[in-house]
């Protein structure tokens, strides 16, 4: 019973993190990447559909991302996502594909960026911690129906909170590592 709550713990602070590193990788850093637009939802009749399943998303160069649409009467769909997203990018239309090319970002950019950065790993250090209290609050409720000692609690709380802690610094790392990125020239 300690053992199943514990385990579900685990696998809800792993989804928590999951989240973080998917958001995460949808922040722009100086460099292009398909994340930055592939969970890009498209008006796609009526539907709003993920970029990834519309087209095909490459890097032909460092700073530019090309996007290949399997079905081209999506194209202006997908342009019009592309203008109305928080990118910022303009982006070019030949006819067949769309490209993006990522102009340098700005000091005052990369600061926002940072800021976006933290309130997101901030945003999963909460989620963290609620999976945390939900435990904390079932270990409680099996002690309550005497089907766990106050002992048996108490230990697996030390758990849950060793677990915690464990997956808070894995998030902070994560942040870490992501404002590293942003703020390299």
């Amino acid at each position: 019973m300690i053992k199943d709550a514990l385990k579900d713990a685990e696998h809800r602070m792993q989804g928590a993190l999951r989240a973080l590193e998917e958001d995460l990788a949808g922040i722009r850093t100086g460099r292009a990447t398909p994340a930055l637009v592939e969970r890009m939802e498209v008006d796609y009749y009526g539907t709003p559909t993920p970029l990834m399943q519309l087209a095909s998303i490459s890097v032909p160069e460092p700073r530019q991302l090309l996007i290949k649409p399997f079905d081209p009467s999506t194209l202006r769909a997908i342009e019009r996502a592309i203008q109305t997203s928080d990118l910022g990018i303009n982006p070019n239309n030949d006819g067949k594909n769309i490209r993006l090319i990522l102009p340098p970002l700005t000091e005052e950019r990369r600061r926002e960026l940072v800021k976006v950065v933290h309130h997101r790993v901030e945003e999963a250090r909460v989620a963290i911690r609620n999976v945390r209290r939900d435990v904390k609050k079932d270990l409680k409720e099996f002690e309550d129906e005497k089907l766990i000692s106050e002992d048996e609690r108490k230990r697996a709380e030390d758990r849950l909170d060793d677990l915690t802690k464990d997956y808070i610094e894995k998030a902070e790392a994560l942040g870490d590592r992501k404002e590293k990125e942003v703020m390299e020239v």
